[in-house]
């Protein structure tokens, strides 16, 4: 008969493999998300642009009017699938990230997203762009990145302030909002999918996760990585 600690016992190492293979599957899938926005970029986007010159091409040579105006739709047609393309590579594997860092990569990210979704933006980021391990850079990415669309879908905020600081210590962020907040003891708003998979990011690089809300007083997200 198993006693009270053999089920401790039992219980936290299941904990342990749950939490192994949920790092392993997030990491897996940022691996493919970048090779896919490899793809996309090298491969679509060649095919695209060879599209495009062979249209700049037939365009240089067609005198009828009816068929220039139709071949002008066409070219724009092929320039939203250029951009698409882009937002869908930048949304995989943002490139700011990988080639000006972190804070960079972030002040572009909020920027754009908050201002289409109309929400006024309080960044607090270093000049510099110091380099950061490339899984600590991708992890607090994607936290903001998650934290920024609940901001966005659900809180019904009208701005949101974002702070990055990398001390001596560790590399802590700071998201928040003045939106309507949740109940924070409500255990299936605190521990849904998006909320638990940056929990998860966070423990696995060995750092702190920590969220402040009630209703009516927006929410506060603090994370801090160990440098």
């Amino acid at each position: 008969m198993p006693t009270v600690k053999d089920l401790e016992s039992l219980v936290e190492a299941r904990t342990r493999e749950l939490s192994a293979l949920s790092t392993h599957l997030q990491e897996l899938a940022e691996e493919e998300k970048s090779e896919l926005a490899r793809n996309l970029h090298d491969e679509l986007g060649g095919l695209l642009t060879a599209a495009k010159m062979d249209l700049s091409w037939v365009q240089s040579r067609v005198t009828d009017p009816d068929l220039q105006e139709r071949l002008a739709q066409l070219g724009s047609v092929l320039d939203e699938a250029m951009d698409l393309k882009r937002r869908v590579v930048e949304d995989l594997r943002p490139s700011l990230l990988d080639h000006f860092g972190l804070p960079t990569a972030l002040r572009a990210y909020v920027d754009s997203a908050c201002g289409k979704a109309g929400l006024r933006t309080a960044l607090t980021l270093p000049e510099d762009d110091t380099p950061m391990p490339k899984d600590t850079a991708i992890a607090l990415f994607r936290i903001v990145q998650e934290g920024v669309t609940n901001i966005i879908r659900h809180a019904g905020a009208r701005s949101v302030t974002l702070r990055l600081a990398a001390e001596s210590d560790a590399y802590r962020i700071t998201l928040s909002d003045d939106g309507s907040g949740f109940d924070i003891t409500d255990s299936g708003l605190s521990s849904s999918h998006g909320i638990t998979g940056m929990r998860q990011r966070v423990r696995a690089l060995g750092g702190q996760f920590d969220m402040e809300s009630s209703p009516g007083s927006g929410t506060i997200l603090r994370v801090g990585i160990p440098r």
